[in-house]
């Protein structure tokens, strides 16, 4: 039963010509399957409109083949051979009642061409911006390319209400659509009639939008995408110029889609992002038109969509990141169940898909992007098989999603947790600054097992293989996480380091349990940060051969407790896998800000007594760092002795009632936490299934040959 606070969140609203049945915006996103994976993609899109989205967006879909963005891999309309694909798209949108919508994109000059071969184009003569900083460069588009570009666009807006969407929307966001390229001096230095004065600057997207409408007619809503501020100086489109922009074409669109500058502002992690933190962006725009007016902002709790909806700030709740990882985040609170969304937790991993051009995943929901391919339903699971018990061993996210899955199947589980906590990692990680967000992870699950009588929780109880086989539990799953390795073993060195036993080092599993360096005991209090003991002294080393998240939050942490900090890396970034995750640019910023010495290209030789020899990656050139400790970021050993116990005793499992032992998660092999909640979940979901052998576990879609 819905409660009557939410209310205004079920509003029917108009958006031109078309109504959506509701204020819940899924607003475009990737999900590293585009055009390769388009049965993948549209599934995932119809889970959407089962969860109860009023509106669906596709991601960004490169509307002309003279603007692609390659290797990145998005969707296409280059030619009528591109509708069917989005033509499933759109059905699966409107199974449940959803408004379709595409995103058409023209890159401009952040579209390399590196398929299509073809000469880049944007208002002015500029190097091609991309993430992978490609030597191209795009040359000044003349009138006729102009009047060409006009075409395409009507062309485009034809196809996609060919395909049976009822919104389309201009992509000028996040510096990646050629309407922004217009609209920004930084990027737009013409003098003829498109350049120079906000009015002139301005053309093209008025053009675009008043032909689309004529091309699409009376049946399909147009929207506009735009940057709230892009946040990179006098040359830049500020908040103060959006806003005199809409104010002069205040009813031009038939919906503003306003997002925050580049991609890595609008979707910053939650460590560096609250929810709503656009909120004073784009707080005001919606008095200066009647239109209707959506905004994002990793919304996750239905009071502060309702907020938005009563200040006046937004019509609709744009949601991306929440949206993918609780699909049914609409239907939860149509239905009175708010505790049991799955609130996103701002890692970003989702993101990680698009930039390595692979399926993506998401931490809180393992089975985003498995709906088609493996048939997983986010919200139901098929009944157990034929055996009835399981016992998982550990309580990190590998095991408390195991055990929820298997709960749902109708499992008697238990739970056996060598600690006093649920989580594993995740109670350790989110204490550390900025990471609190990551709790959610226990949290989600730790509620629902509490709902299930089929699933009992053991605490203090560390297992053996003799415990384990004395049990009679017919499965048993052992999740047993991991741990920092001591002995530099990583990238760098795959074999230990020289070290010297007399330096202190230090792991993050140290760090983590209130060990810092010089002896100094680290509290957290409800915040998470340091609150008594001795702040640290002297020169530490943070060695950080691992590359994500964990080598620069604890380097912050360290210099917030006073200690001298120096980050070695071997790569050319600090924490360089989140540039996968729109947050390594951050991360340097707020070290550099902290007085962490950054020390990048160089790896530790060996650690002396004294301090540690780094050596260049390139030309193996050494040099001395003296250090009061070492910190060593770098790989994780999987805990899995009682699995390597129980499978040298195998021949004992039958008469123990045993029928299958396996290992999950970080026990198995150490990754990041997405990893471990789809370990999880897939032991859950292919427990007691038939074995299928040599067959692949998942479909795909293979390109069709073309007639020679």
């Amino acid at each position: 039963m819905r409660d009557p606070r939410y209310d205004i969140l079920f509003e029917p609203m108009k958006i031109g010509p078309v109504t959506a049945k509701n204020r819940f915006y899924q607003v475009p996103h990737c999900n590293g399957g585009g055009y390769r994976d388009p049965s993948a993609a549209a599934e995932m899109r119809r889970m959407k409109s089962e969860g109860g989205w009023g509106v669906i967006f596709t991601e960004q879909t490169e509307m002309h083949h003279t603007s692609e963005i390659t290797p990145f891999i998005e969707l296409r309309l280059w030619d009528d051979a591109d509708i069917p694909a989005l033509a499933r798209m759109a059905d699966a949108m409107h199974e449940y009642g959803a408004l379709a919508g595409i995103q058409l994109a023209y890159s401009g000059i952040n579209g390399p061409n590196l398929y299509t071969k073809e000469v880049p184009r944007g208002p002015s003569a500029l190097p091609i911006r991309t993430f992978t900083n490609d030597p191209v460069q795009a040359r000044a588009m003349d009138k006729q390319d102009i009047r060409d570009l006009r075409r395409w666009h009507r062309n485009a807006f034809k196809r996609a209400k060919q395909a049976g969407f009822d919104l389309v929307c201009l992509y000028g966001a996040h510096g990646f659509g050629i309407i922004q390229h217009f609209l920004s001096t930084a990027t737009n230095q013409r003098g003829d009639e498109y350049g120079g004065s906000l009015e002139n600057r301005s053309r093209l997207m008025r053009e675009l939008i008043e032909e689309g409408r004529d091309a699409i007619g009376e049946t399909c809503g147009l929207t506009l995408r735009l940057s709230l501020d892009e946040m990179i100086g006098e040359l830049g489109f500020a908040n103060s110029e959006v806003r005199d922009m809409i104010e002069m074409h205040a009813d031009l669109p038939d919906l503003w889609d306003l997002a925050h500058g580049a991609w890595e502002d609008c979707s910053g992690p939650s460590r560096f992002k609250e929810e709503a933190a656009q909120e004073s962006l784009v707080s005001g725009i919606k008095k200066l038109t009647s239109r209707p007016v959506v905004g994002v902002g990793r919304f996750t709790s239905p009071d502060v969509m309702v907020r938005m909806i009563k200040s006046g700030t937004l019509d609709f709740i744009g949601c991306a990141r929440p949206s993918i990882a609780d699909p049914f985040l609409p239907r939860k609170v149509e239905e009175g169940r708010i505790e049991d969304i799955r609130e996103c937790i701002g890692c970003n991993i989702c993101i990680t898909g698009d930039m390595t051009m692979s399926i993506s995943r998401c931490t809180q929901n393992p089975t985003f992007m498995e709906e088609w391919r493996k048939g997983w339903h986010p919200e139901r699971m098929q009944a157990k098989g034929d055996s009835d018990s399981v016992l998982i061993v550990g309580a990190g996210p590998a095991g408390l999603e195991a055990a929820r899955a298997l709960g749902l199947r109708g499992y008697q589980v238990a739970i056996a947790e060598a600690g006093t906590e649920l989580g594993g990692r995740v109670a350790r990680e989110s204490k550390l600054p900025g990471l609190s967000a990551w709790g959610r992870v226990r949290d989600y699950r730790q509620y629902q097992l509490s709902q299930m009588p089929n699933v009992d929780i053991y605490f203090k109880s560390r297992l053996s293989a003799d415990d384990i086989l004395s049990f009679g539990f017919q499965n048993v799953a052992i999740a047993t996480g991991s741990i920092w390795r001591r002995d530099g073993v990583a990238r760098a060195h795959v074999v230990p380091m020289p070290i010297d036993a007399a330096m202190p080092v230090y792991t993050p599993d140290d760090l983590m349990a209130g060990k810092l360096p010089s002896g100094n005991v680290v509290l957290f209090d409800d915040d998470h940060y340091y609150m008594g003991g001795k702040l640290p002294s002297g020169n530490v080393v943070l060695f950080d051969d691992d590359h994500y998240y964990m080598g620069g939050v604890l380097a912050e942490l360290m210099a917030r407790q006073g200690a001298r900090v120096t980050l070695v890396t071997p790569s050319a970034y600090v924490s360089d896998w989140t540039r996968n995750t729109l947050e390594q640019g951050t991360i340097h910023r707020r070290l550099a800000e902290l007085g962490v010495d950054i020390v990048l290209n160089r790896t530790v030789a060996s650690v002396a007594a004294g301090g540690v020899v780094t050596a260049c990656v390139y030309t193996g050139q050494r040099r001395d760092l003296t250090a009061d400790a070492v910190v060593l970021v770098t790989s994780r050993s999987q805990d899995d002795t009682v699995w390597r116990e129980l499978k040298a005793r195998s021949h004992d499992w039958v008469g123990s009632g045993i029928r299958s032992v396996k290992v999950i998660g970080d026990a198995e092999a150490p990754g990041p936490i997405a990893w471990a909640t789809y370990a999880g979940h897939r032991f859950a979901r292919e427990l007691d299934e038939p074995d299928i052998g040599d067959a692949l576990p998942f479909r795909r879609e293979v390109t069709a040959l073309a007639s020679i």
